[in-house]
């Protein structure tokens, strides 16, 4: 019995990335990312219905840290309470938890389609260096926001005390919730700052020399962005922001160093020269002669007949 063996055809990433994809398909493949991407997030949103009690009661710790949030309830027991303004309020603040729990644990699978769309479009070395810098980027993100996590509570306490109300007032929930994701977010998004100058060196824009030239700008803007992106008006998370910043610029522009001593920049024939320094060449002027007699062109033959076109293969449609 003889087997007949079929030779499979290009796949999906090998048909993006040597362009035989037409526009449709392309357009059918990001639909197909999408859809799994939101299976994935929806996923993620069940579990985080579940665990949202959970989350909420590590969320709320630096609050209840606080004196001024804990009452006496009809029962005669010291509970921790948020200020309540909404009907609904209770519901909506467990889907906004379980939603973003939804997407943490759904990055996976999100991230993954969104790069299996990129990828094709990118060479084998942009893709190596696609790989190191998420690696690089996913525990910045985390280290951001654990040390927001731990900044909350300080601000808290800054707050309750230099407020007009002394330490007596409570939260709104909703508002409560609101600032601390907001600087969860902040922190993580920030500590990303080294990844940029990464990018710029490893890319050859500008070198480790070029980077630690900026150190006055960086430390101004580090500490301009932190005051006016910073939610906490205390100087406590703003300090701590800027100082982060600045020891990640410090960190990026060494390993930027390291890179440029492995690729051997600052070592070129020109390097030490200015822009503006004359060449060392000398200068030879001719004087410019009459040039030789040109000869007459001789006549372009006519060219052969142009065959006739084959004709569209049947997976071309009219919008490509």
């Amino acid at each position: 019995m003889a087997l007949s063996l079929r030779r499979r055809g290009p796949s999906k990433f090998e048909q993006a990335s040597d362009g035989s994809m037409t526009l449709i398909e392309h357009v059918r493949e990001l639909r197909n990312r999408l859809f799994w991407a939101s299976l994935g997030i929806l996923a993620g949103l069940v579990v985080g219905f579940f665990i949202s009690g959970w989350v909420f009661d590590i969320l709320k710790a630096p609050y209840c840290a606080l004196e001024s949030s804990w009452v006496i309830n009809a029962e005669g027991e010291r509970v921790c309470n948020f200020v309540v303004l909404g009907v609904i309020d209770p519901l909506i603040i467990k889907l906004k938890i379980a939603l973003w729990i939804g997407l943490i644990l759904g990055a996976p699978v999100w991230l993954y389609q969104l790069w299996a769309f990129i990828a094709p479009g990118l060479h084998r070395h942009e893709r190596k260096w696609a790989y190191v810098f998420v690696a690089i980027a996913a525990p910045l993100f985390v280290g951001g926001a654990v040390l927001a996590y731990f900044v909350v509570k300080h601000s808290l306490a800054f707050i309750q005390e230099a407020g007009i109300l002394g330490v007596t007032s409570q939260l709104e929930i909703g508002s409560y919730l609101g600032f601390v994701t907001n600087m969860i977010l902040l922190f993580g998004v920030a500590f990303e700052f080294p990844l940029i100058l990464l990018m710029l060196n490893f890319t050859g824009v500008v070198s480790a020399r070029k980077l630690m030239s900026w150190w006055r700008i960086v430390v101004f803007l580090s500490f301009g962005f932190a005051a006016l992106a910073t939610p906490d008006p205390g100087p406590f998370g703003m300090t701590l922001l800027a100082f982060c910043m600045v020891v990640l610029y410090l960190i990026a522009v060494g390993v930027s160093a390291i890179n440029d001593k492995r690729k051997g920049r600052g070592k070129e024939l020109y390097a030490d020269l200015d822009d503006d320094t004359i060449s060392p060449l000398e200068d030879d002027r001719e004087p410019v002669a009459a040039g030789d007699r040109v000869e007459a062109p001789s006549p372009v033959e006519a060219p052969e007949p142009v065959s006739k076109p084959l004709p569209l293969e049947g997976r071309f449609d009219d919008m490509t």
